[in-house]
């Protein structure tokens, strides 16, 4: 379903087997990524079909009734976890686009996940900030502009529950966090939050080869 692996590592070949051997999207998957598609680069930041499957089963696997995700874009992650999400689950999205959460909508309505879904268009840091903190939350996943993450995280930690899982997205960063000599500004903020979160002593953290890399963190 995608023209090229996210995966940086591994090769056409390799990525579209692991594709046919894990479970496809379905028809208004698929009609989501060809539209995502059509709006030219920017097409990038929806998440790879696997990583969308591997949110579904991990929502599900953990019995998440309460999710977040800060960076819908259109919307491909987002259905991907409500539909791990029980009827009654909800999933909060932040964005601050409304063009391309327009998409989003629309396909959360075709997938029959919408009323799962609460969207809020601000600065995902005030919306995260203005909630309760506690244990609100068992699921999380972050995918949105890199220098943010940190502040992300932080607000997000405070309100998920012991055991909550929260993902972070593009952790690899095309295999530069690894190459000394690039020290672009937005390898550096990947660097950066990579080594905040391995040093937490609040959480455990895999950081796994999907996609463009991700993260999987445990709250202790």
């Amino acid at each position: 379903m995608a023209d090229a692996p996210k995966s940086f590592f591994l090769s056409p070949e390799v990525h579209d087997y692991a594709l046919r051997h894990g479970t496809q999207p379905d028809a208004v998957q698929r009609e989501l990524i060809e539209e995502t598609r059509r709006l030219g680069g920017i097409s990038m930041m929806q998440v790879a079909p696997e990583q969308g499957a591997f949110l579904t089963v991990l929502a599900r696997a953990i019995g998440a009734r309460r999710a977040v995700e800060v960076g819908t874009f259109t919307g491909y992650s987002s259905l991907c976890i409500a539909r791990g999400l029980p009827e009654d689950g909800r999933l909060l999205c932040c964005d601050v686009s409304e063009e391309w959460t327009s998409i989003a909508r629309r396909f959360w309505e075709k997938a029959g996940v919408a009323h799962k879904i609460e969207l809020r268009l601000a600065p995902a840091a005030e919306t995260l900030r203005a909630l309760p903190e506690g244990e609100r939350f068992d699921l999380a996943f972050i995918d949105a502009d890199k220098p943010g993450y940190p502040t992300y995280y932080e607000e997000i930690l405070k309100r998920m529950r012991p055991n909550a899982l929260i993902l972070v997205d593009n952790v690899l960063w095309f295999g530069n966090v690894a190459k000394p000599e690039a020290q672009d500004e937005q390898t550096n903020h990947i660097r950066a939050f990579n080594d905040k979160v391995a040093a937490d002593p609040r959480v455990d953290v895999v950081m796994l080869a999907i996609a463009d890399g991700v993260s999987v963190i445990r709250k202790r």
